[in-house]
């Protein structure tokens, strides 16, 4: 492996103002900036990890965990940071509760096992066909990112740096979901992805992209 880049992978990408979208309209008083200054901390934190997992000759965060347990840390991260920057929105403290941020002060203890108020984030490496695990009328915010996996290495894939692709957001409703099902011998986990309707609605409603997917 290339030393020298892997060194380079070590430093996300920076987020960039000129990308967002001022037309972008976010629920409970959230601000573009809220969601700006929720990522440059992932990408500062993400930063911080590698530099230093590096210097011990240990493999990047993105490159050591699976691909599923990583884009679920970055989703919790803008969990529990958005609230940081905004005072409209606070972490649902209930375990595996949705959505994933609440209305402040609205629910006691600040915990819910489901509401239809608050926003649900993912992360995910997809630019679409984003999945949860029950179609649900709700404010979805989805981080799309670009990064290397744990196999890239063994695919000869070059080392590359974290970066934020798109964040976009929507009121989706149960129609914007496509249900995935699976058969009667399939151990895996039931989800639904968001169909074409909801993705459409998501993109009209961009808060950030970088320009090669403009």
């Amino acid at each position: 492996m290339n030393q020298n880049a892997e060194a380079i992978a070590c430093s996300p990408q920076p987020v960039e103002t000129k990308n967002f979208n001022p037309a972008a309209q976010l629920p409970y008083g959230c601000k573009t900036q809220h969601i700006q200054l929720a990522m440059n901390e992932f990408i500062d934190f993400l930063g911080f990890v590698n530099e230093q997992l590096h210097r011990k000759e240990i493999p990047r965060f993105e490159s050591m965990l699976m691909p599923a347990n990583f884009s679920s840390m970055v989703s919790e991260f803008m969990n529990a940071n958005i609230p940081k920057y905004c005072p409209g929105l606070v972490k649902n403290l209930y375990h595996n509760g949705h959505p994933d941020l609440l209305p402040a002060g609205i629910f006691p203890e600040d915990a819910v096992q489901y509401a239809d108020e608050g926003i649900e984030v993912k992360a995910s490496r997809y630019l679409r066909g984003w999945q949860g695990h029950n179609p649900e009328d709700s404010w979805l915010l989805v981080f799309v990112f670009e990064s290397n996996r744990p196999i890239d290495a063994s695919k000869g894939i070059d080392p590359m740096p974290f970066r934020f692709l798109m964040v976009l957001g929507a009121s989706l409703t149960k129609d914007d979901w496509r249900f995935s099902g699976r058969s009667s011998t399939s151990r895996r986990t039931i989800t639904a992805s968001v169909a074409n309707s909801g993705y459409e609605k998501m993109m009209e409603n961009w808060i950030y992209k970088v320009p090669d997917l403009q």
